[in-house]
């Protein structure tokens, strides 16, 4: 009973923490469930090797999903953005108050438009700033019954160069071009005006000032998100993750398996 009550109070422990608003908390409380799946394979083994195997499924979960949906999946190579009706906001609590903070922060409504990835629905509601020299975007992502919805700035230099920050909650499941470069800010950071701000700080960070950014044109945004991810796509063939899967469309490779395997670690380390 000793064994058994100690596995079930770890556990109640980890609920409790990951049910906490405090980040180190709910960290915490990932490391406890660690633990207590630690303790249930030592105390079922006896022995330490047991109880790191019960941590290590933890982080071999992934590959379920790898090796079934996402080996499966078929994308295109050339995929084109659509004119899209703007999705029910009561999927995307935070979209429309976003898009009204864009407003207000002088960016001109440019676009509404989308695609599909192998069944997720990717909405965007594009505005650009000629001051800012900045295209600012609302993401709207559907897939099944999960959606979420998050900010990008994204600034253009005179040498070709992309500067984004953003508060995409996961990994990239690409590896960006070397002219690509992230600024990633924490989810829950959903005010555009704090995200500007931190944008500004990037630039300044990265000594990139607003006489080398280029001019965006508003009639040529919707081009630049599709030709930025056909280099992105060009780039991943050429590094190996992804390859040709004929038809038009391409699939994951063995090392874009184990790429999408590390991105999901660090997520699962990130978001715990």
């Amino acid at each position: 009973m000793r064994e058994s009550l100690t596995v079930i109070g770890l556990l109640l422990l980890a609920v409790a923490l990951r049910s906490s608003r405090v980040n180190c908390l709910r960290k915490l409380g990932a490391f406890t469930l660690l633990g207590a799946s630690f303790c249930l394979f030592y105390f079922v083994t006896g022995k330490w090797m047991g109880g790191l195997l019960g941590v290590a499924l933890w982080f071999l979960l992934p590959w379920i999903e790898l090796l079934t949906r996402i080996r499966q999946m078929r994308l295109p190579l050339n995929n084109r953005l659509r004119y899209r009706k703007i999705p029910n906001p009561s999927f995307f609590p935070n979209a429309a108050e976003a898009a009204a903070a864009m407003e207000e922060a002088g960016f001109e409504h440019v676009s509404d438009c989308g695609w599909e990835w192998a069944g997720m629905k990717q909405f965007f509601r594009l505005f650009w700033h000629p001051e800012e020299r900045a295209i600012a975007a609302v993401c709207l992502c559907e897939q099944s019954n999960v959606a979420f919805a998050f900010i990008t700035i994204t600034s253009h230099d005179d040498d070709g160069k992309i500067w984004r920050t953003t508060n995409f909650p996961f990994a990239p499941t690409l590896q960006c071009p070397p002219n690509v470069r992230w600024n990633h800010v924490p989810c829950e950071r959903s005010c555009f005006h704090q995200i500007l701000k931190d944008h500004h700080v990037y630039l300044d960070r990265v000594k990139v000032t607003s006489d080398r950014l280029r001019m965006p044109d508003p009639e040529q945004v919707e081009d630049g998100v599709e030709a930025e991810m056909r280099q992105q796509v060009e780039h991943n063939l050429a590094a190996g993750i992804i390859q040709l899967a004929g038809d038009g469309n391409f699939q994951y490779s063995k090392r874009g398996l184990l790429f999408l395997w590390g991105q999901f670690i660090k997520d699962m380390i990130r978001l715990c």
